[in-house]
């Protein structure tokens, strides 16, 4: 691939004389403590500008900040309607929330595996994480091998399961997770909740890693039982998805596959939810930097944004590659937060980060 870019370099010195910082939060993996907050930390980064278009979305000098350090894995961000943001800490197997003022807490701890032995793998905890319309936490179980809803943000209240088997067979491990306008839940599913993260691991029931729909995930009673019958395998040939959105009008679901090839994929939505004509939206090819396609997001106008190899990659809606934000450490899922929709919140390996863009995201609409 030939890339004529333009990188704008950010000095991290200059621009912590340039700006009033918020609180930073340093909490170690598997700590049960509130963090204390103290300044947020500027990142050195660069945007690779591959086409003009990209300009329309970031700013000309762009302030990529960290905002919450002293994880092993972060996922699943998700921005409340409080004005917090919640995310997974996988291999802590917990559920933190950050809030501007009060930096990071423990939310929910375990938020995944809670079998009495040893867990035995590298990624116990829950993983993506979304809103359904009545504001109701709905989680991708990750090592728990099911999704599940929280019926109210409070770690104490009831969960209700969603889906934990597909024709009689356990769920390999659902990574993330995306509502439909009609109630509908959609999630994906690859090993890497598994103890071993690969399709020959013991415990693995099914022969494949899917997409799956849940027609009536809005519609189930608090605490009724899933209704297991009705659950759709959608996708059956990608080795391993995991990112998942849906275009701003839901014509396209949007699904990546992290590896051995990194590409992402595009279906067209049908009337009654199922997908047809499946399309390859881009190939990263052979991409030296650390990363793969994972969790990803779209905005009002349809661009992707989406975990890469190297950063944060976005994309035209029609699969044109416009730029990069150059990230320090793996990138695993995002989120759009504060009032104006326009943060992109980002969960990189080991912190949360945070960069301000000119178009709003799609968020979760909840009444």
């Amino acid at each position: 691939m030939t890339k004529k870019s333009s990188i704008c370099a950010l000095s991290a010195v200059m621009l912590l004389a340039a700006k009033a910082l918020g609180p930073l939060s340093v909490v170690h993996a598997g700590s049960k403590d509130d963090a204390t907050p103290s300044a947020t930390v500027l990142v050195t980064t660069s945007i690779e500008r591959l086409d003009p278009a990209v300009n329309r979305l970031i700013p000309a000098q762009p302030v990529l900040e960290r905002i919450a350090t002293g994880f092993k894995w972060t996922e699943g961000p998700l921005w409340l309607p409080s004005g917090s943001l919640i995310f997974a800490e996988i291999p802590s197997n917990s559920i933190r929330i950050w809030n501007p003022a009060r930096g990071v807490s423990i939310f929910m701890q375990p938020s995944g595996y809670k079998g009495p032995p040893p867990y035995g793998g590298p990624e116990p905890g829950s993983n993506g994480m979304t809103l359904d319309s009545q504001g109701r936490l709905t989680v991708a179980g990750h090592a728990q091998r099911d999704v599940w809803r929280l019926e109210s943000i409070d770690s104490g209240a009831q969960i209700t399961i969603l889906a934990d088997t597909y024709q009689g067979k356990r769920l390999n491990s659902p990574n993330d997770l995306v509502y439909k306008s009609d109630g509908s839940l959609y999630f994906t599913d690859p090993p890497y909740g598994l103890g071993t993260q690969t399709d020959s691991d013991p415990a693995r029931e099914l022969r494949v890693n899917g997409v799956y729909r849940i027609p009536g995930a809005l519609s189930q009673k608090p605490g009724a039982p899933p209704a297991r019958a009705g659950l759709q395998l959608l996708i059956k040939d990608l080795p391993r998805p995991n990112g998942i959105a849906f275009s701003p009008d839901e014509k396209y679901l949007y699904v990546d596959n992290s590896e051995p090839k990194m590409i992402w994929m595009r279906y067209t939505v049908q009337r009654d939810g199922t997908l047809t004509d499946a399309k390859l939206f881009f190939d990263a090819g052979a991409y030296a930097h650390h990363g793969a396609p994972d969790g990803m997001k779209v905005d009002q106008e349809g661009n992707v944004y989406s975990a890469g190899p190297g950063g944060v990659w976005i994309f035209s809606p029609d699969g044109k590659h416009l730029g990069t934000i150059a990230m320090p450490e793996p990138v695993g899922n995002l989120a759009w937060g504060a009032p104006d929709h326009k943060t992109l919140y980002i969960a990189a390996s080991t912190s949360i980060y945070r960069i301000s863009l000119k178009i709003p995201g799609v968020v979760p609409h909840t009444r």
